[in-house]
C-alpha cells in the first residue's frame, strides 16, 4: 500500500524551496528576470501548499487536526517526524506572504546588487518551513542552519561598510546560539535517549530526579539560543543594528525570524512544561524576561532617530510582549499572542521596505534644519494657505506610513489595537477570577502601553520631520513592485481587523491543541509505518 498523496503536502514546504533553489544556481546571473520568475513560482506554489495545509488541519482531514509524515516511513520517534498542526499552518502561510511580498519588492533592485539571491532566498524558506515542520530537536537544528547560512548571505547582500559590521556581528552572535543550541541538544539526549520533542514529553514522567535536574540544564541552555534568535533581553543587542544595515526585503523577511525561536518557545514549552512532572518550569524565566524586553525596546524606541532602528525596536517590543504573553502561564493568552504576532510582523516588515522609499524624498539638509528648528524651539509659520494637489506618489508614502504606525502602536481601528484590547482583556478578566489580578498584571499592562506611547512619540516626531517639515518635497519614482507589496502587507493587516473574530476562532483552536500535550502524545502513537492496518482504519 502507498501513501496517500495529500500526505506529501507536508512535505511539500521543504521540497520545493531545495528544487529550486538548487536548480537557480545553475542559471546565470544576467538572466536576472528568468531567475526572478521561477523563484516566484516557487514562492507562489508554497503560498498555495500553505493553505491547503490550513484547510486539511482545520477541518481534522487528519485526527484532531495533525499531520504526521514519517520519513523515509521509519516508525516514530526512531525517524524523522515532520507535523503539521493548525499552527504549523498559520506560520506557513505568514511566511509564504511575508516571502511574496519581499520578493516582488525586491525585483527591480535588490536582487540585482549581488549573486545568488534568488537562491540563497529559497533556501532560506526551507529553513523556516523546515524549522515549522520539523518535530525533532536536532533536525530541528539542522533546519535553523540552513536559514541562517543563507541569512548570512543574504545580510551581506549588496555589501558596504555599515552591511559588513552589522553582518559580521549577526554572525558571530548566532554562531554561539548555534553553540548553544548543540549544547542543548546533547544534554537533552543523553538524559533521554530522544530528540523527537513529543516523544520527549511522553519520556518525561520517567525521569528520575536527578536526570530531571539535567533534563532542565539542558533545555535551558537550549532555550538560550531561541531567546538569542527571539531578541530577549540582553541577548537581543543585535538585532536593531542588523536590520537598519540589511537591504529591505531580507529586513522584512528577518522580521519573520525573530518570530521563529518565539514559535520554538510555545511549542516546546507548552509540549514539555504545561502539565506533568515538570509544569511550570521556565515560565517565570519567559514572563520576566519578556517584560524587560519590552521595557528595552521601548527605551530604544524613544531615543531612536534613523527609523531602520526603530522599526528594530518595534521587533524587540513585539518579541518582548510575546515572551511574556507566554510566560504569563494562561492558556487564554497563547491564541491573543498569536494574532498579535501575525499583526506585528506584517506592520513591521511593511514599514521596513516602506523606509527605503520614504528616503527617496528625505534629504540631509531638510532633516539638519527640522532638528535645529525642534532644539531650538523655532517656529515655522506658513504663509497664506493655497491650495495644492498632493502628488499620488506622496499621498501613498503618508498614508502607508500612518497605517503601518497605527498597527505598530497599537492604535484604533486596525488589528494591532484589536491584538491589544483583546491581551488586556484576557489580563484583566483570569480563568480564576477567586485569585484576583496579580500584580504582574499591573506591571505587564503599564509597560505594553508605555511602549505603544513610545512608538507614538518616536514614530510621530519621523513623520512630522520627513513629510511636513522637508520643503517642497519632490515626489519619488515609485515601481508598481514597489508600491503592491506594501500595499498588500497592510491589507492583510486590514483584513485581520475586518475578520478578527473568525480569525481568532482559528487561532483558538490551535491554542486548544497546543494546551493538551497527551493529543500529541497519542497522535504519535498512533502513527504507524505504511502497511500496518491501523493506517488503513485512520484513512
Amino acid at each position: 500500500m502507498s501513501l496517500p498523496w495529500v500526505q506529501h503536502v507536508i512535505l511539500a514546504p521543504i521540497l520545493l524551496p531545495l528544487i529550486f533553489g538548487a536548480g537557480l544556481i545553475l542559471i546565470n546571473e544576467r538572466h536576472h528576470q528568468r531567475k526572478f520568475f521561477i523563484n516566484l513560482a516557487s514562492t507562489l506554489a508554497m503560498l498555495l501548499t500553505a493553505v491547503a495545509l490550513l484547510l486539511l488541519t482545520d477541518h481534522e482531514y487528519w485526527p484532531d487536526g495533525i499531520g504526521l509524515y514519517l520519513s523515509a516511513n521509519w516508525a516514530a520517534p526512531f525517524g524523522i517526524v515532520l507535523l503539521a498542526d493548525r499552527l504549523t499552518a498559520v506560520m506557513l502561510l505568514l511566511t509564504s506572504v511575508l516571502a511574496t511580498a519581499s520578493l516582488i519588492f525586491a525585483m527591480t533592485r535588490w536582487s540585482r546588487i549581488g549573486v545568488h539571491f534568488h537562491s540563497l532566498f529559497q533556501f532560506l524558506l526551507m529553513g523556516v518551513n523546515g524549522a515549522f515542520l520539523t518535530n525533532d530537536l536536532f533536525n530541528l537544528f539542522v533546519f535553523f542552519e540552513v536559514m541562517l547560512a543563507a541569512s548570512y548571505g543574504l545580510v551581506l547582500h549588496g555589501y558596504n561598510s555599515v552591511r559588513i559590521r552589522a553582518g559580521m556581528q549577526y554572525i558571530v552572535v548566532n554562531l554561539l546560539a548555534s553553540f548553544f543550541f548543540l549544547i542543548g541538544v546533547a544534554l537533552i539526549y543523553a538524559t533521554t535517549s530522544t530528540l523527537n520533542m513529543t516523544d520527549l514529553a511522553a519520556r518525561l514522567e520517567r525521569l528520575n530526579p536527578e536526570d530531571m535536574v539535567l533534563l532542565k540544564i539542558g533545555v535551558v541552555i537550549l532555550a538560550l539560543a531561541f531567546l538569542t534568535k527571539s531578541a530577549m533581553w540582553p541577548l537581543g543587542f543585535w538585532l536593531p543594528t542588523t536590520y537598519s544595515a540589511a537591504s529591505p526585503p531580507v529586513a522584512a523577511m528577518m522580521v519573520l525570524m525573530t518570530k521563529i525561536g518565539v514559535y520554538v518557545l510555545i511549542r516546546l514549552w507548552l509540549l514539555l512544561f504545561s502539565e506533568g512532572p515538570a509544569a511550570g518550569f521556565g515560565f517565570d524565566l519567559l514572563l520576566w524576561g519578556g517584560l524587560a524586553t519590552l521595557a528595552f525596546g521601548t527605551i530604544g524606541m524613544l531615543a531612536s532617530q534613523e527609523p531602520g532602528r526603530m522599526a528594530g525596536y518595534a521587533a524587540v517590543i513585539s518579541s518582548g510582549t510575546l515572551l511574556a504573553a507566554v510566560g504569563y502561564g494562561q492558556p487564554a493568552l497563547i491564541n491573543v499572542a498569536l494574532f498579535y504576532l501575525i499583526s506585528s510582523t506584517l506592520a513591521v516588515a511593511a514599514f521596513l521596505m516602506l523606509i527605503e522609499l520614504i528616503d527617496r524624498i528625505r534629504t540631509p539638509g531638510a532633516a539638519m534644519l527640522a532638528l535645529t528648528m525642534e532644539a531650538f524651539a523655532v517656529e515655522d509659520k506658513p504663509g497664506e494657505p493655497v491650495g495644492k494637489a498632493i502628488p499620488g506618489a506622496l499621498a501613498f508614502l503618508g498614508l502607508a506610513f500612518a497605517c503601518c504606525a497605527l498597527v505598530i502602536t497599537g492604535l484604533p481601528p486596525l488589528s494591532g489595537f484589536v491584538a491589544k484590547f483583546s491581551l488586556f482583556h484576557t489580563l484583566l478578566n483570569p480563568v480564576d477570577a477567586a485569585t484576583g489580578i496579580g500584580v504582574v498584571t499591573w506591571i505587564m499592562i503599564p509597560l505594553i502601553i508605555l511602549s505603544g506611547l513610545a512608538g507614538i512619540i518616536s514614530l510621530m516626531r519621523f513623520g512630522v520631520r520627513t513629510f511636513w517639515a522637508t520643503q517642497n518635497p519632490v515626489a519619488p519614482h515609485l515601481q508598481r513592485s514597489e508600491v503592491m507589496p506594501i500595499t498588500a502587507l497592510l491589507l492583510v493587516c486590514v483584513l485581520l481587523t475586518v475578520q478578527a473574530g473568525p480569525t481568532m476562532a482559528y487561532l483558538d483552536r490551535s491554542a486548544e491543541t497546543l494546551n493538551q500535550p497527551a493529543i500529541y502524545i497519542d497522535r504519535l502513537a498512533s502513527s504507524p509505518v505504511i502497511g500496518d492496518t491501523v493506517l488503513e482504519d485512520d484513512q
